[in-house]
């Protein structure tokens, strides 16, 4: 074989090969689908399938979105605003939990305190939540000791957020008869 014929063989497996990159196989159906090549007008395409960034979802109501989550839980805001002096680590929407980081009030440095929040429920009732506190000291020596808050001060958070849930719900209830 030549070198020329070598070279002939190997550009046609190329456009075989590339050919088959443009199109791929759905697994569901089995039918084989073409990609556009043209990244412009696969980006057009998509967006008026109902996919894209923010002006995708403009219009549209789609139930199954963690944003509605967020904004619908009265449990979830009511968290937000009766904790809103600590200072925030993460918030998860999908797996529905809000930790919150160190905090000590200026009159007692040396003491601090971190809640963690996890939703169980978007029903306003005090099993709806989970709360963990932990509690840290730290001496002189800025050695420090971790441990959980007692009962009672996890009891009345909870009792805190459950009561602005219930305000915000009958504020929300007002809004929606007039």
């Amino acid at each position: 074989m030549g070198y020329k014929s070598i070279k002939c063989q190997f550009f046609a497996l190329l456009l075989v090969f590339l050919n088959q990159c443009a199109s791929t196989k759905d697994p569901v159906t089995g039918e084989i689908e073409r990609i556009e090549p043209n990244i412009n007008q696969r980006a057009k395409d998509y967006v008026e399938k109902g996919g894209g960034g923010i002006m995708g979802i403009i219009g549209k109501s789609n139930e199954n979105t963690n944003f509605k989550f967020s904004t619908s839980n009265v449990l979830w805001r009511a968290t937000l605003k009766s904790l809103d002096f600590l200072p925030l680590v993460n918030v998860d929407y999908a797996g529905g939990v809000i930790i919150y980081d160190w905090y000590s009030q200026l009159n007692n440095p040396r003491e601090q305190i971190k809640i963690s929040v996890q939703f169980l429920s978007d029903e306003i009732r005090s099993d709806a939540i989970k709360i963990i506190a932990h509690k840290k000291i730290c001496d002189s020596s800025d050695r420090c000791s971790n441990s959980t808050i007692e009962q009672n001060f996890v009891n009345s958070v909870k009792e805190n957020i459950i009561a602005t849930a219930r305000i915000l719900k009958i504020e929300e209830a007002k809004k929606e008869k007039k």
